[in-house]
Formats: C-alpha cells, sequence, structure tokens
C-alpha cells in the first residue's frame, strides 16, 4: 500500500515524491514521463494500439490520483483538461522555488549543525554528507574535505584528539576515513564514560 501526502502550501516536493513513487508502484506511470502518443488511424498498428491504450490508462490514474490528492482551494486555476504530465507540469511552476533559495538554506543549515550527542557520531555526519549531496543535485560542489573540516570544527571538546590528529597530518582524510576514526573514538569514550559511573 502506497500512502499520497495531500498537497498543502508547504510540502510541493514531497507530494511529488508521493505521487511519482505510486504510480510507478503500481505501473502506471507511463503518462507522467511520456508525451501522449499520436491519435490512432485506421492504419494503426498492433503495437500503436496497445502503446496508446496502456498511455490512456495511465493517464486517467495518473490524473485521478493527484486530483484527489490536492486541497480543494488549490486546484482554482488548474487546467482541467490535459494530461497528467501537463498537469503535473503546471502545479511545479506554481510550486518552484529559486535553486538559490534552496543552495543557501542548505548551506545555512549545514553550517548550523552541531553535534549534540544524539543518533551517534555516525549520522550526524551522514547528515552532513545528505546536505553535500542535495547541493550537488542543485550543481554546488561541495568537496569532502570542507565536509571533514565543518565536521572537525562542530564536535564538542570530547573529540579534540580526532582533531589534533588530523591537524597535525599533511594528507586529507576521505569522509569514510573521518568515520571509522571518530566512531572508535565515540566508543572509547562510552566505555571510559561507562568505567567512570561504575
Amino acid at each position: 500500500m502506497v500512502s499520497i501526502e495531500v498537497l498543502s502550501r508547504s510540502n510541493f516536493k514531497k507530494w511529488k515524491e508521493d505521487i511519482e513513487f505510486a504510480m510507478e508502484m503500481v505501473y502506471v506511470d507511463l503518462s507522467l514521463v511520456m508525451d501522449k502518443p499520436g491519435d490512432l488511424t485506421a492504419t494503426s498498428t498492433k503495437d500503436e494500439k496497445s502503446l496508446y491504450a496502456v498511455w490512456m490508462k495511465s493517464n486517467r490514474i495518473c490524473l485521478l490520483s493527484m486530483r484527489s490528492s490536492i486541497l480543494d482551494h488549490l486546484k482554482i486555476g488548474l487546467p482541467t483538461d490535459c494530461t497528467a504530465k501537463e498537469l503535473m507540469n503546471e502545479i511545479s511552476e506554481r510550486y518552484r522555488v529559486s535553486s538559490n533559495a534552496d543552495i543557501g538554506s542548505l548551506l545555512q543549515g549545514l553550517f548550523n549543525m552541531k553535534y549534540d550527542g544524539n543518533g551517534g557520531v555516525r549520522d550526524y555526519v551522514i547528515r552532513m554528507v545528505d546536505y553535500q549531496t542535495k547541493m550537488k543535485a542543485l550543481k554546488v560542489e561541495l568537496p569532502d574535505t570542507c565536509i571533514v573540516h565543518q565536521a572537525l570544527n562542530t564536535f564538542p571538546p570530547e573529540f579534540s584528539i580526532i582533531n589534533t590528529n588530523y591537524n597535525s597530518q599533511d594528507e586529507s582524510w576521505s569522509i569514510n576515513d573521518l568515520i571509522a576514526r571518530v566512531v572508535v573514538e565515540e566508543e572509547k569514550l562510552k566505555k571510559e564514560k561507562s568505567q567512570v559511573a561504575l
């Protein structure tokens, strides 16, 4: 069972992902990725007729799914006589956000991160990599060394030995090198803390 989050003012990306995933899961996403095939004629081949029938079914299901998952007041002004692909493009235009705004928001999120001890250091670094990946999709390349430095600069004082080790070397670490080292240090700190507690 696939659920589609109802489109509201602030969840377009999630809604679009839900629609695309749901339609792909039930094998009816053809009309979202392909323009309408040419109209059938007396000379249309069996394959052309089959493709047309599959596309029409896909379009009908996609349109129904899309329209039923949009709040009524947000449907105002949307075309009613269109294909699913055209409707998705129209909705996408309404919710288009400047990539510059996305980049600024992602950079702010990355550079405001602080490790608080929740979830472990591996998850913390992976969240940083997630920001890096999202920025790469927007054509902003942040090198791994930037992520490594940012992570090292935001770890609490207990991890200062890792920072010292990194700064005393001439070579840069990969993100995986950093993760391996900080996970070992985290385990060591946990053991020390439990021994002190005992």
